[in-house]
């Protein structure tokens, strides 16, 4: 490898790695399974990056975040964390209204999503933050599109649930 290159990963590295941890880390709650889901994905991401098509600004960050979503899955699902879910604490059929969000910390809001069980978690990520249909999840993860619709229902409300209660108990120390 060229002095020229190394120095070109090391600097992408750094620009990169605080953002796609945080990607990661949406999946992966773990902190050594993260680190190891992360390196698996700077390793791909160097290793591929001739076959990585320029298309236009955002796209090499768009195409490492996709990098490391899948290689997050499939450390889910050779860790067999992605089989079928069922959650105990009961939860009304009425679907909670979303709350304002406004007055919450972006890290409590965090802390909420990676507490959620690993298959809510999971569904919940690809559908918000990777814009993925109930069609394009369900082939992913290889569910019933019911599965996948139904598991980002209960995880907004469990997050629903949630975000109220920390509204309420704040609200009171105020």
């Amino acid at each position: 490898m060229k002095e020229h290159d190394s120095r070109a990963m090391r600097q992408y590295y750094d620009l990169m790695a605080s953002y796609l941890t945080a990607v990661c880390a949406r999946y992966i709650t773990q902190e050594e399974e993260l680190k190891d889901v992360l390196q698996d994905s700077f390793i791909r991401i160097f290793s591929a990056i001739d076959m990585f098509e320029y298309r236009g600004e955002g796209s090499l960050r768009a195409w490492s975040r996709r990098v490391v979503v899948n290689e997050a899955l499939n450390a889910l699902r050779q860790s067999k964390q992605l089989s079928p879910i069922s959650y105990t604490e009961q939860l009304p059929d009425i679907q909670e209204e979303e709350p304002e969000t406004d007055d919450v910390p972006p890290d409590v809001i965090q802390r909420f999503i990676r507490e959620l069980p690993v298959g809510y978690r999971t569904v919940f990520n690809l559908y918000v933050f990777e814009d993925k249909s109930h069609q394009e999840i369900a082939q992913v993860l290889h569910i019933k599109e019911s599965s996948s619709a139904s598991q980002l229902s209960r995880a907004k409300n469990i997050l629903a649930k949630r975000i109220n209660e920390y509204k309420l108990h704040n609200n009171d120390k105020q």
